[in-house]
Formats: structure tokens, C-alpha cells, sequence
């Protein structure tokens, strides 16, 4: 993480600021940037203040082999052989992307930017939620705060769907059925690893604290995504009961 900052930074204090607010691209490319900035730089402190007088100890580590291997996979180096171009899951291959597709439709562009934008920053939010209680494969207490109130996974989620509305993998410039196909799943692939990644997460916390298992039901109840996808869940699994008859 410290090796981002300075590149990151960089890039928001060197940035052309004329006529920027006039351009939706640049303005979103440079609000993006400077989200980016701000959720690294909270992780980097959250990760070396991790002290006991500050009630920022960590209480456990993930215990699942699982756990680690889904977390490892989306950071380098080996997020380099599975994600992203020329990597195993390839879902770049001829997708010029959102700016090239609304290229010309200004109102379009300013709706797509900011939508991006909005993403960006429930992803940074759920960072800043965590504040010095950032970290990864960890337990160093319950977060039920900030977007953590609409969804369990709230960085997850909006990182996730911010791939798929920047990359847009349907949409290719070659025009091949393949690239679509292709793009399209290796980046479900993608969406499936961080799906896997949030299920090692909760069985981690469910066997550390109450107060998490607490949360998770009520989630299950309440929660703005998780309601809708536990009603439809208990609803597949009723259709898969099997009524035995009667001897």
C-alpha cells in the first residue's frame, strides 16, 4: 500500500485542472484518482497502527486456508497472473471501454462519470468507516457503521460494480461473440472470487464475536441487498425440497 501512495498522489497533484469541470471524463478520472488516494493512505495507517493502546489490536486471523488464498488472490503479485489484461481471467480483450462507448453522448458521459464516481466513493467510505481498524485476514472488531448499515460488503460490492459499468466486457470493438463471452465470464470469475472471498470473511467473524452474529441475522432481515438475496435463496431452496409421499 505505501508503494501506491506516491504514484496516486502524484497523479491528483499533477493533474490539469483546466477546464476539467466542463469535461465529464476528466472529472471523473481525477475524482476517482483522488478517492483512490484517500482509501490507500487509510489502509496504510490502519495497518501500522495496529497497537493495543489504541484499541486497534488484532484479536484473530482468519483461520481458513480458503480465507487466505481468496484474500492473496486480488492483491500482487498474484493478482498480476489472475486479473486484469493478459492475466488468467482476461476480461479486457477488446473492450475499449465506458468512454469510448458514450463518446459524443455528453449527458450520457456526466450520468456514467458520476455513477462511477458515486462507487468510488462508497468504496472509500467503507475504508474510512474502518478508520485505524483497517486490515485484511483479520478480526480486530465489529463494524456496523457507515455503508456497513445497507450491506455487509458494502467495498466489495461497489468495486465489483464499478468494473462492470468502466469495462463494460459485453461491448467489444472487434465484434466477436467470443470476446463477449469470453469478457463477460472470466469477469464473473472475478465478481465470484470477491463472493468467495466475503463467505471465508463471515465464517471467520461468526466464530470470533456475537455482536458479528448479531449483525449478520439482522442483515439477513434488513439489510438493503442481503434481504432481497436471502429471500430469494430460501426460496430456491424450498423448490429444491423433494415432498416424499406417503408409504
Amino acid at each position: 500500500m505505501i508503494s501506491i501512495l506516491p504514484g496516486g498522489f502524484a497523479e491528483v497533484v499533477g493533474a490539469d485542472f483546466s477546464g476539467i469541470l466542463s469535461d465529464p471524463v476528466r472529472l471523473a478520472f481525477f475524482l476517482i484518482a483522488l478517492m483512490f488516494v484517500a482509501d490507500v493512505q487509510i489502509g496504510t495507517v490502519g495497518y501500522l497502527v495496529t497497537l493495543r493502546p489504541l484499541d486497534a489490536q488484532i484479536r484473530s486471523g482468519n483461520p481458513h486456508l480458503s480465507g487466505w488464498l481468496a484474500a492473496l488472490i486480488c492483491y500482487p503479485p498474484m493478482v498480476f497472473a489472475f486479473m486484469g489484461s493478459g492475466s488468467i481471467l482476461a476480461y479486457e480483450v477488446n473492450t475499449p471501454g465506458w468512454t469510448h462507448w458514450l463518446a459524443g453522448n455528453t449527458p450520457l458521459l456526466w450520468l456514467w462519470g458520476a455513477s462511477l464516481v458515486f462507487l468510488t466513493a462508497v468504496y472509500a467510505w467503507a475504508t474510512l468507516a474502518f478508520g485505524i481498524r483497517f486490515s485484511n485476514l483479520t478480526y480486530r472488531g465489529v463494524l456496523t457503521n457507515g455503508p456497513y448499515r445497507f450491506t455487509r460488503h458494502p467495498a466489495y460490492v461497489s468495486k465489483n460494480l464499478f468494473w462492470w459499468l468502466s469495462v463494460l466486457p459485453f461491448l467489444v470493438s472487434s465484434g466477436s461473440m467470443a470476446d463477449v463471452v469470453r469478457n463477460t465470464f472470466f469477469l464473473g470469475c472475478v465478481s465470484a472470487i470477491y463472493f468467495w472471498r466475503a463467505k471465508t470473511e463471515e465464517a471467520h467473524l461468526l466464530m470470533e464475536d456475537e455482536k458479528y452474529r448479531d449483525y449478520h441475522a439482522w442483515m439477513e432481515q434488513n439489510g438493503l441487498l442481503t434481504r432481497p438475496l436471502a429471500i430469494l435463496q430460501r426460496r430456491v431452496r424450498r423448490r429444491r425440497v423433494v415432498v416424499q409421499p406417503a408409504e
